[in-house]
């Protein structure tokens, strides 16, 4: 059976691991979901990212983010699928979305790459809003 949005269930598989308290997860690799998951390392968010071979399509391997402050204690506190098979959103470069007033980040799918609100505001392009991560 195919996947429809393999987008959000990456992002799924990311905050059940959050919630189970896990150290490393795994999911289905993608070029997307890699440059999703660098970026998300880059910014903070998770600790590490690996990328290893299978028979089928690969494996990404994160590395969960965790300051041991009980079960609030995850470096992400929350995220959000914005752009839906159903219901895409796109946004041009003078209204790139902030997320919490800047304490999150928006992923866009653009046309120079994914990248954050940030770097999207900076190079002045606009693009798909993937989703929404604090």
């Amino acid at each position: 059976m195919s996947m429809t949005d393999p987008i959000a269930d990456f992002l799924a598989r990311i905050r059940n691991g959050i919630r189970a308290r896990k150290l490393n997860i795994e999911a289905p690799r993608s070029n997307l979901k890699l440059r999703i998951a660098e970026i998300l390392r880059d910014e903070g968010f998770l600790g590490g990212v690996t990328s290893q071979e299978d028979n089928k399509q690969g494996v990404l391997k994160l590395t969960l983010r965790y300051d041991g402050r009980g079960a609030t204690g995850s470096a992400i506190t929350g995220m959000r699928r914005v752009s839906r098979p159903g219901q895409r959103a796109y946004v041009p470069a003078k209204q790139v979305p902030r997320v919490r007033n800047g304490l999150g980040i928006a992923l866009l799918s653009t046309s120079q790459g994914v990248m954050t609100d940030k770097e999207a505001r900076t190079k002045g392009v606009g693009g798909e809003v993937l989703c929404e991560v604090w």
